[in-house]
């Protein structure tokens, strides 16, 4: 996780001078490592490695902790959006495109949406929620006759609104939540998202589909 996040900051470095200004860019990168370990001392539990959110959670812990350190400096939110966003992409972009999709095909096979209907339905249990109060609380969505879509998540609870709300860093939100757009795309995958719990919705819609150039696969 350190290694990863050292890159990213890496790719960032042009445009924390361009955009954000800063000039001393090493103490950034110290900040940044040092408030990673915070972030990390504060991410709630929510069932290891039997829980898919988990992996949601520690994938997003240097991004909490970039955006914290940017905003202290003073850097305007959606500078600090469009340097996330960019070096997002760009450290996706470094792993192989076969790789990349294969983990999309994965992600859209039959096996794991059976998968992901069984963990959404577990979440919204009332045993689940009073072991792990801090998790995502969603449900699976199949499609309609009229939907061109192939499955969808609503998620009713979103853990890392929780953890904003805890900590002071509901600012931050919006600018975690458009990094999933990139996320997907990378692996071949369309996500359509017109709502956000961190918007004031009252659920978060994903819905995805294959990307045109995965149909045929």
């Amino acid at each position: 996780m350190e290694a990863a996040m050292r890159h990213r900051l890496d790719l960032a470095e042009p445009m924390l001078r361009e955009r954000a200004h800063l000039s001393d860019i090493d103490g950034i990168k110290r900040e940044v490592m040092d408030e990673l370990e915070i972030v990390l001392t504060q991410m709630p539990y929510v069932g290891g490695a039997a829980s898919r959110m988990s992996e949601v959670f520690i994938r997003l812990t240097g991004f909490m902790a970039t955006s914290r350190v940017l905003r202290r400096h003073g850097v305007p939110l959606p500078v600090i959006r469009d340097i996330e966003q960019r070096t997002h992409k760009a450290q996706l972009l470094t792993k192989p495109e076969a790789e990349r999709l294969a983990a999309g095909r994965q992600f859209m096979s039959p096996e794991n949406q059976a998968l992901l209907r069984e963990q959404a339905a577990r979440s919204t249990t009332e045993s689940h929620q009073a072991e792990f109060p801090e998790d995502f609380v969603y449900d699976f969505v199949a499609p309609g006759p009229d939907d061109s879509f192939e499955f969808g998540i609503n998620y009713r609870a979103c853990g890392f609104c929780k953890f904003a709300g805890r900590h002071g860093d509901k600012d931050i939100l919006p600018n975690i939540c458009g990094l999933d757009f990139d996320a997907y795309a990378t692996r071949g995958i369309l996500l359509e998202r017109t709502q956000t719990l961190a918007g004031g919705a009252s659920h978060c819609n994903f819905r995805f589909s294959r990307l045109p150039s995965e149909q045929g696969d």
